[in-house]
């Protein structure tokens, strides 16, 4: 059986902003209800993330393995717009949280209807965030921000909407593409964690450049730069414009999307007071990056690897069809890396993948990879049969690897240690071992040694 390690739910923690009896009487005073005189509450689409059931959100992978119900008994309160509004103005954000006829209907929905989901995706909340707030902390953006992909996929890497957006923070191949996330007929990075968030982040702050605006800017970020600007231009009100003042000109989706995101916002931060208890998670310790060197399958790394295909599809989700290319990057449990460094040739001497798919895919990656790391050459042809043969070519690896002369790259901003370790053909694991590094953050002008 694994080693796991039960993350602390957050069952167990009210949110912060609402500890203790509310003191509504001073904050309400002075913030009034936003009026809605000019708004029509009623034309606007909910987000697709936001039609998903409980049942279909436990459906996924990693929600089913590592996901149990909560157990801790949690307050319900009542919330008329009095509390709603001392509420929202206590979540220390840069972001304008106004409660209005539209916002609190998407609460209203977040809080009794999508119980079960909101439960769900606390606890999925644990496996994503500490990724998505890296990003954004990298490019200084609200880290309320990272509330946008509970609208947008419901915390599912594996989400596909209806016009082609995918992964975690939806994006369409275009702007995927743009912000230099691969998409092939093997790849799809848009499902990649953390390439995703750093796409997503650096694609809100130019979007916060463009129009000065959080409101504004989390609207273009769902039906683009383009259609807000229009709705802009349309009403005349370039200077002093915000996200209210153009909502009869959005498309009706977007009209939807930023109060749906105020009122993920708040429930993620005021759960306990509707008495939803979050699902706890557990977590596998730890996992670790390899850079395969010849094309493979999901199914010869699991042969050899003490790893389920499930689990590899889990978190490896940029892989489309099951196959990764050559000169990719492989994540794998920190356990299962030593068996896929011992066992390397065997497993790429696997059963073939048939067909002319494997030659055609070799060629169309060739000029993808930014850096060819050619295999290792081994005169050993009996290192595929048994354990001590494969110690001892590792071992004469590590002793080349030794001789050769040391090489460091400087950080350029938006550089990640993965990204890092792919371009130079070695691993995360050896970058923070040859440079120190704990945990993954790096700065732009820092030296890091590759070899």
């Amino acid at each position: 059986m694994k080693k796991k390690i039960i993350i602390a739910s957050l069952s167990v923690l009210c949110a912060s902003y609402a500890v203790g009896q509310e003191d509504v009487t001073s904050v309400a005073d002075s913030i009034n209800v936003e009026a809605t005189t000019d708004v029509n509450a009623e034309s606007f689409d909910m987000p697709e993330g936001m039609l998903i059931s409980d049942e279909e959100l436990m459906k996924d992978y990693t929600n089913s393995t590592n996901l149990t119900e909560g157990t801790t008994v949690s307050r319900v309160l009542s919330y008329d717009d009095s509390v709603l509004v001392s509420r929202l103005s206590r979540i220390p954000t840069t972001i304008e949280m106004p409660l209005n006829d539209v916002t609190r209907k998407f609460i209203d929905t977040y809080s009794n209807r999508m119980k079960s989901s909101v439960a769900i995706m606390l606890g999925s909340a644990n496996f994503y965030n500490p990724i998505f707030e890296e990003a954004l902390e990298r490019y200084g953006l609200p880290l309320e921000l990272r509330y946008l992909p509970v609208i947008e996929s419901a915390l599912r890497p594996s989400a596909t909407s209806r016009a082609g957006a995918a992964g975690l923070w939806q994006f369409m191949i275009g702007t995927g593409k743009r912000y230099g996330l691969e998409v092939n007929t093997l790849v799809d990075e848009r499902r990649d964690p953390i390439k995703s968030s750093e796409a997503a982040a650096h694609y809100l702050s130019d979007l916060y450049d463009m129009f000065g605006d959080w409101s504004l800017a989390i609207a273009a970020y769902n039906c683009g730069e383009g259609n807000v600007q229009k709705a802009i231009t349309r009403t005349g009100n370039q200077e002093g414009a915000d996200f209210w003042s153009v909502y009869n000109r959005l498309p009706r989706e977007t009209r939807g999307y930023v109060p749906a995101f105020i009122a993920a916002t708040y429930i993620m931060n005021y759960y306990c007071e509707h008495g939803i208890v979050p699902h706890e998670a557990n977590l596998p310790l730890e996992s670790d990056t390899v850079i395969v060197q010849r094309e493979v399958t999901f199914a010869q790394i699991a042969s050899k690897c003490n790893v389920t295909v499930d689990e590899l599809r889990a978190i490896n989700p940029q892989y489309r069809k099951d196959i990764i290319p050559a000169n990719y990057t492989l994540r794998l449990p920190a356990g299962s890396i030593e068996d896929f460094l011992l066992y390397e040739d065997s497993i790429y001497g696997g059963k073939a993948i048939a067909g002319t798919l494997v030659s055609n895919t070799r060629r169309a990656f060739t000029d993808d990879v930014e850096t060819v790391v050619q295999p290792e050459q081994t005169t050993t042809t009996s290192t595929r049969n048994t354990r001590s043969t494969s110690k001892r070519t590792r071992s004469t690896r590590s002793t080349t690897t030794r001789r050769q002369q040391t090489r460091s790259v400087a950080v350029k901003s938006g550089d990640t240690l993965s990204g890092i370790a792919k371009k130079n053909g070695t691993t995360v694991a050896k970058l923070r071992q040859m440079n120190g590094i704990k945990g993954n953050i790096i700065r732009p002008g820092q030296k890091i040694r590759v070899k």
